[in-house]
């Protein structure tokens, strides 16, 4: 399998319509991205993955839909007002602005992300490892100081103080806030986790790598509440599952590890913590992060509201704060590395005769369409053709190309990822059959209409 660029894989995304710069017949906006065709169905169907194995198929879990703008309180109770923030620091010489923790990570290609360290620890090893500026070289920085990522904005006609709203860091809090709500209303007992997709907006220093790291963004997390005393045994099933779950979409497994937090890292309410990290072009990231939060959370909105957040335990008739372990993945950053996993230009060199071709070789369960309906001649083939597409396209993603001769289109769909291309001929006017390509095998076999949809799905599923 070939490598590709992230630069490449740039170039290639907005050629096929899967991302395009935001407003960019006006120049653009930086770090934003829109999701085209191909795009928002990839973005989709991780979504829907995601769901199905962590709310529907998961006997444990429930789901939540919370508004991204939220009561200011419920920031200060979480601790985001006064302290989500990021260590800035700026180049005397360029005035270019950096997050001294990144420099730090870009440097030791992730081996160190500067987690947990103080500014004067941060400000020690960019001078000790002469980690110069990387726009002019310099080696000559401002003092750190921390910078909050929260937007701001006002709710109501008159922008003062008091109408202050906050859009979400995360969607974590809309979570812990309707844990009584959720509890009450399920009648679950413990252990039970409450899942959520939704935006999370972050006003970062230095967003970059393309979609990796943005300033809107969506978060596919899990709260999962547990008795106290159990929640390392949860982080670990949890650490596993997730893992699992990546290399079942098609993320290349070879590509990723996990990283455990040292002692010094942990946040002061964590008691462990693991990065699944993904070897990217630029090097190994954080994609999927697995924290055991203890009673935090739940402890700091109870103390903070005044409301009683205690779940009584039917078995013992005790009173406690659930501890809370959380599984928070981007969906930008779940893309991008099914992307880099599946992305390939293979050899199909024969004879002395030099040819290749690119293909997308996505789980068909994330594919963005599932067939490609193709007639072979469309003066000929393409009625029925139609009528294929329209008996297909209620039950999966389908597309239809009539085009540029027959292997082109199969190269076309390749490069797509679309696993199956449904030939329409001479032989399905006769008898009613059609010829099925695969995408990674190049392999045809012919089936009777009645029995494409069962085959295919029978292929999508995870």
């Amino acid at each position: 399998m070939q490598k590709i660029t992230l630069e490449e894989l740039v170039a290639f995304l907005k050629e096929q319509g899967f991302v395009f710069q935001g407003s960019e017949i006006y120049g653009g906006l930086a770090n934003a991205w829109d999701y085209g065709p191909l795009g928002v169905e990839l973005k989709n169907n991780i979504k829907q993955a995601w769901w199905s194995k962590f709310v529907k198929q998961n006997r444990y879990n429930v789901g939540l839909d919370a508004a991204i703008l939220m009561n200011k309180e419920v920031w200060v109770a979480s601790g985001h007002i006064g302290s989500f923030s990021d260590p800035l620091v700026d180049c005397k010489k360029c005035h270019s602005r950096y997050r001294a923790d990144k420099l730090i990570e870009d440097f030791t290609h992730g081996e160190i992300t500067g987690d947990g360290m103080s500014n004067e620890d941060l400000t020690k090893f960019l001078l000790d490892n002469q980690i110069k500026c990387p726009t002019c070289g310099a080696l000559d920085y401002t003092d750190i100081r921390q910078f909050n990522l929260m937007f701001k904005t006002h709710m109501g006609v008159i922008e003062d103080a008091k109408t202050e709203v906050y859009l979400r860091p995360e969607t974590a809090q809309g979570i812990f806030v309707n844990f009584k709500n959720i509890q009450r209303t399920t009648r679950r007992k413990l252990p039970f986790g409450v899942g959520q997709i939704g935006k999370s907006f972050r006003n970062e220093i230095t967003p970059g790598n393309f979609i990796f790291r943005t300033r809107e963004f969506e978060q596919m997390e899990l709260e999962f509440f547990c008795k106290p005393g159990t929640e390392i045994d949860w982080f670990n099933y949890w650490r596993s599952y997730c893992m699992d779950f990546l290399k079942m979409i098609g993320v290349d497994g070879d590509k990723l590890r996990f990283r455990d937090h040292e002692k010094e890292e942990l946040s002061f309410y964590s008691n462990a913590t693991t990065d699944i990290e993904f070897d990217f072009p630029w090097g190994f990231g954080e994609l999927w992060g697995i924290a055991s939060r203890t009673s935090y959370d739940l402890n700091a909105h109870q103390n903070h509201s005044g409301e009683n957040l205690e779940y009584l335990d039917p078995e013992t008739n005790q009173k406690y704060i659930p501890y809370v372990v959380e599984p928070s993945v981007g969906v930008e950053r779940m893309l991008l590395s099914v992307l880099f996993s599946a992305y390939d230009v293979e050899d199909l060199s024969k004879d002395g005769k030099s040819d290749s071709r690119v293909v997308l070789r996505l789980h068909p369960a994330l594919a963005p369409y599932k067939v490609a309906v193709l007639p072979l001649r469309k003066n000929v083939h393409s009625d029925k053709a139609n009528e294929v597409f329209d008996r297909l396209s209620p039950y999966f993603a389908c597309t239809y190309d009539e085009t540029a001769n027959i292997g082109k289109r199969y190269r076309r769909q390749d490069a797509v990822g679309t696993p199956f291309c449904i030939t329409i001929d001479d032989t399905t006017l006769e008898n009613d059959t059609v010829t099925v390509r695969d995408r990674d095998t190049m392999e045809q076999i012919t089936l009777p209409v009645d029995e494409v949809i069962a085959y295919v799905e029978g292929k999508i599923k995870l």
